[in-house]
């Protein structure tokens, strides 16, 4: 049965699909039914962050001694996914109390700091964890507990396409997905989608909107205080997004986001992708130096895993007004972009663990 959920941009439709963490939870939900009832379902439901619930077929079941296994098709949907079609499979077996959670053969392992997951553990990332317990207690009887691994056949050679041995994730892929929903990327469907909002904002008589990356920034923009109808999400596309508030006349642009993701403008870098360019260690680097970072800590930041663990570099030295030279820097790299004065500016830069780290904002003319 496939997740029937679409798109519809100019007139073509475009099918959603579901993460690898919504598969893995849906297996590990089936497999505790299983165990615990001996009822074998067709398919189990659950209920993503997104509000969506997805009805997810069981392709496959195994029994074995003191525990069952069952493997789910992840579905990328009309996405370019390199994880379309695999199966991800959930082992659980009954304990004393508790839900216990555990990668296997096939999931990634964390060697390297700076991460949403702590270095040792395997790679399934905060919300799918969450998902994967919350879909096994739904069925687990009271005064009983339940042991889950997460495994993916194939996972570690498809791993190696991934950038997960960049990221020191050996050994499989992620568990991932914040929102438990695949969303279609055709580039140009894709852009229109997200100009859509920005037109919507207009209409209603907006003129000021907060640009974000994607969840967490939206996150971010409704704590600092930000209107939910306000926020709009740019994905990758920061150029184009950019060009789109300049073509629509919007008076006041505040852009928000991760470092890892924001500092890239700071660089001239207006399409985020990793495959586009990924300069962001360099960058940061560049100015903790132009505000006298001796040699250790530069070779320090360029040695970093991530953005988050040259943060704590950053801190450690003493050099924190480096994320304020950095929002600067976004603000004057959007106006040489534009080639815009008139347009009101403010750039927010947050991690998830420091919070709000710099900011810089540019009234317009």
């Amino acid at each position: 049965m496939v997740f029937e959920s679409y798109v519809t941009i100019n007139g073509k439709r475009y099918r959603r699909g579901f993460t690898t963490g919504s598969a893995a939870a849906a297996a590990a939900k089936g497999a505790a039914l299983i165990l615990f009832t001996g009822q074998e379902p067709e398919q189990v439901q659950i209920k993503t962050p997104a509000g969506i619930e997805l009805n997810i077929p069981l392709k496959a079941v195994e029994y074995g001694e003191g525990f069952v296994r069952v493997f789910v098709e992840k579905d990328a949907g009309d996405d370019p996914d390199l994880t379309d079609g695999m199966e991800i499979a959930a082992r659980v077996e009954e304990i004393s109390t508790g839900i216990e959670l555990s990668g296997g053969q096939g999931v990634g392992r964390v060697t390297k700091p700076g991460l949403s997951v702590p270095v040792g553990k395997a790679a399934i990332n905060p919300v799918p964890e969450k998902m994967i317990k919350e879909a096994v207690s739904s069925v687990l009887p009271e005064g009983s507990g339940a042991k889950v691994m997460i495994e993916v056949p194939g996972g570690e050679e498809v791993a190696q396409k991934t950038f997960n041995p960049r990221l020191g994730i050996v050994g499989g892929i992620s568990i991932l997905g914040t929102s438990g929903i695949v969303e279609p990327m055709s580039k140009k469907a894709y852009q229109e989608s997200l100009a859509l909002e920005l037109k919507q904002l207009v209409v209603e008589g907006g003129d000021q909107v907060v640009l974000v990356f994607g969840n967490y920034g939206r996150e971010m923009a409704v704590k600092l205080g930000y209107q939910p109808k306000e926020v709009v999400r740019m994905s990758n596309f920061a150029g184009y997004m950019l060009r789109e508030c300049q073509r629509l006349k919007i008076k006041r642009v505040i852009i928000l986001g991760h470092l890892g993701k924001i500092v890239k403008l700071a660089g001239g870098i207006f399409n985020t992708h990793s495959k586009v360019a990924d300069a962001r260690l360099e960058i940061i680097a560049a100015y903790t130096a132009a505000l006298g970072g001796d040699r250790e800590t530069i070779c320090c930041i360029l040695s970093s895993n991530t953005s988050a663990e040259a943060v704590g570099i950053i801190i450690e030295a003493g050099l924190v007004a480096v994320f304020d030279l950095l929002a600067e820097r976004v603000v004057i790299r959007i106006k040489e972009y534009l080639r815009e004065e008139g347009m009101g500016l403010k750039s927010i830069i947050f991690t998830l663990e420091e919070g709000v780290l710099g900011t810089y904002d540019q009234r317009g003319k």
